[in-house]
């Protein structure tokens, strides 16, 4: 129920724990770091996955599945990647009642595995671009985990593809930058930042890597969604060439990109309130549930018939103007339970709509709807419901962004002294804006004594770094700057 949740004022990590939990979308599991997806939460996985995978493919980009396990050797031969990932690794070293001979790497991610594939496959220059996608499980060894935001497995798909040449490469890699940042914004109403990782947050083995970064309600940064430009260092580790156009052979150039589960988490702390999960209508796989009052014995058959037909009047309205989306909606015909429980309930779960129809309503050819991220309950009569249940469902989509995008513009703030930062980043807190003099040194400073990070260089048009004027946040010197977005993160 609802009052089990901790409100967001008082310990915002706890109401996070207390909304999955209670909202039954995850639990944990028996083995330490991980988690159990629970039927609530894997329906918005669900949706998830069915429209990204639909812009994924239109990119050129097909599905293709890899091995979970990967020989030692395939990440040794990448140093800076091996490098980046050894800490996280979890290694199988025992199975079928003898040692290996080789150690396996569980996945924690699939770059070398698949470029192992690539080497064979990829020949001339006809069969480039090759554009693979994978929607599988990663394992990577958290010491500090969190349902959805970071766990020893999680689930995500991760795209890789390998191009003639480098400009080919640089374009995959911010096409499908603009394709998360839309699916955010369209999907989860998560408003986000595009931009590109510095060098040392950047991925291990990339060029340079691209992000989307999210503001969450207690105002910490969370990265969405990656996109890297490998350029030729994984190609070259697996010696992936192909025979060009004039004859001659040539490394291929490749991108790798990816989200997760976390986005769920992204989205939870994006809009949920202290009653439990606001869900964004184009994630919800229910999204009106009509709450039949049946305190009347006489009228039961009468009211339950009613609440049948509006259903199917409201599935009907919703085919008619050729939702985004499948409409869901259920009757719930539980009479063991009271209306206020009910409503408690649904308000935990996210449902978007909720209509109550009883007696005294059907005689007044009316009903009562509550829409659940601004709770107010409207009388509508009858005839109107269809329509407006519609509208109302695009208008909460619509909202939930606006509310989302305000927030965080109203907590990003431009910052030029660092004693000032100081202060500030511990409250209000906020995305900073500032200029940086792109020194590693500057970098390491603000994070060891803020615990902040450069989330990413905001990109122009052309997806250059922004230059910026005035001093370095950091070392106060003024050469070379550019406009960089520090906060705090998950």
């Amino acid at each position: 129920m609802a009052e089990k949740i901790t409100p967001r004022e008082q310990d915002f990590s706890q109401w996070y724990q207390d909304v999955v939990l209670q909202a039954r979308l995850a639990d944990y599991s028996p083995v330490k770091g991980c988690m159990v997806i629970r039927p609530n939460g894997y329906s918005i996985w669900e949706q998830i996955q069915q429209d990204l995978d639909r812009r994924i493919k239109a990119t050129g980009a097909r599905n293709a599945y890899f091995p979970l396990l990967i020989p030692e050797s395939f990440l040794k031969k990448e140093a800076e990647h091996v490098e980046g990932f050894a800490p996280q690794c979890a290694v199988v070293t025992y199975a079928g009642a003898k040692d290996l001979e080789e150690k396996l790497v569980v996945r924690p991610t699939s770059e070398t595995i698949i470029n192992s594939m690539f080497a064979k496959w990829i020949q001339s220059y006809r069969d480039l671009p090759m554009m693979i996608n994978q929607w599988a499980n990663v394992v990577r060894w958290e010491m500090r985990t969190r349902l959805f935001l970071r766990t020893t497995e999680f689930l995500w798909q991760e795209g890789h593809t390998c191009h003639a040449t480098a400009d080919e490469a640089e374009e995959e890699a911010r096409k499908m930058l603009n394709v998360y940042a839309d699916f955010a914004e369209e999907i989860l109403a998560m408003p986000v930042l595009r931009g590109m990782k510095s060098e040392s947050e950047k991925f291990a083995g990339a060029l340079r890597t691209y992000c989307i970064e999210a503001m969450m309600q207690d105002k910490k940064a969370l990265q969405a969604g990656t996109s890297h430009n490998l350029s030729t260092n994984f190609a070259q580790a697996f010696d992936t060439v192909f025979l060009d156009k004039d004859g001659k052979q040539k490394t291929v150039h490749q991108t790798s990109w990816g989200v997760s589960t976390r986005l769920i988490g992204g989205m939870i702390m994006t809009h949920s309130d202290d009653k439990g999960l606001v869900l964004p209508p184009r994630l919800a796989s229910t999204h009106v549930v009509i709450v039949p009052i049946l305190s009347n014995a006489s009228k039961k058959a009468e009211v339950l018939a009613a609440a049948e037909a509006l259903a199917r009047s409201i599935r009907e309205a919703a085919e008619g103007q050729k939702l985004p989306y499948t409409l869901g909606v259920s009757v719930d015909q539980d009479e063991t339970k009271q209306p206020g429980w009910k409503f408690h309930e649904y308000e935990l779960i996210g449902i978007p709509i909720r209509i109550e129809i009883g007696p005294r309503d059907l005689e007044k050819g009316q009903v009562v709807m509550t829409r659940r991220d601004i709770g107010v309950k409207e009388m509508l009569s009858l005839t109107a419901v269809p329509q407006k249940v519609v509208q109302e469902l695009d208008t909460m989509q619509r909202v939930l962004l606006e509310k989302a995008r305000a927030f965080r513009d109203q907590n990003t703030f431009e910052i030029s002294d660092y004693a000032d930062f100081q202060k500030k980043i511990e409250e209000p807190g906020g995305f900073f804006a500032a200029s940086w003099c792109q020194s590693k040194i500057c970098e390491a400073k603000v994070k060891e004594e803020t615990k902040a990070t450069i989330r990413c260089l905001p990109m122009g048009p052309d997806y250059q770094s922004i230059e910026a004027s005035g001093h370095c946040l950091g070392c106060g010197e003024q050469k070379s700057l550019v406009r960089a977005i520090f906060a705090r993160s998950y």
